[in-house]
């Protein structure tokens, strides 16, 4: 596995890539929907990513390896978690310099620790979408990427739209006062971990899927 992921970092996912980590910035434009910082993730690195492994044949040659189709699939899912993680981490202390600077708070969700960990959850379904969908051909991208990208969006409307419009939601999910910090706190550790499941149920029918595939 070790020797994969150096491949995936070396061949596929460029530290160019990783520059997207300064979309967290976004986060400092005032009154502004800001689950639109962590999707341009979707919008312009996960495609270059698969995209790129197509122009190499990455496929072909991976799989003249003496390795697992499924290990193959378990480096991709984790290359692309990296950027996802490095993403949502660099996110932080931009979250937090937001809380300072705009003390009113946002017009949508503000940038707290709820949201954090629903950016986790989004960042997971798009996941538990995608793989799948890729690895029944490992080589069809638009599908995947068009449903996943939906799905995520989907999810970051019905939050905005629950958190402006239902009390309690916006009780949960809303806020930057210590207080309201302290309420998200076990959002935020939900949100980990329903990244964490999804991640992995991702993974786990992307190799079977995969192992069905005929190259």
């Amino acid at each position: 596995m070790k020797n994969l992921l150096y491949k995936e970092f070396r061949l596929v996912v460029s530290p160019l890539y990783f520059l997207t980590v300064l979309f967290g910035a976004l986060l400092l434009i005032p009154q502004w929907p800001y689950f639109i910082a962590m999707l341009y993730l979707f919008f312009f690195i996960v495609p270059n990513v698969f995209a790129n492994a197509k122009a190499i044949n990455d496929t072909g040659f991976t799989m003249m390896l003496p390795i697992r189709k499924r290990d193959a699939v378990k480096a991709r899912v984790i290359s692309v978690a990296a950027l996802e993680l490095a993403q949502v981490v660099t996110a932080v202390p931009f979250a937090f310099l937001n809380m300072s600077v705009y003390p009113r708070g946002n017009m949508l969700i503000d940038a707290n620790l709820a949201y954090l960990g629903c950016v986790f959850m989004m960042y997971g379904i798009f996941n538990v979408i995608f793989f799948p969908m890729f690895y029944k051909t490992a080589y069809m991208l638009g599908w995947p990427l068009a449903l996943s990208i939906a799905g995520a969006t989907l999810f970051a409307f019905a939050v905005e739209a629950l958190t402006a419009a239902v009390p309690a939601v916006n009780h949960a999910l809303d806020g930057i006062s210590g207080g309201a910090l302290i309420r998200q706190l076990p959002v935020l550790g939900a949100g980990m971990l329903c990244y964490a499941l999804l991640t992995a149920l991702a993974y786990r029918k992307s190799a079977a899927n995969f192992e069905k595939v005929d190259l």
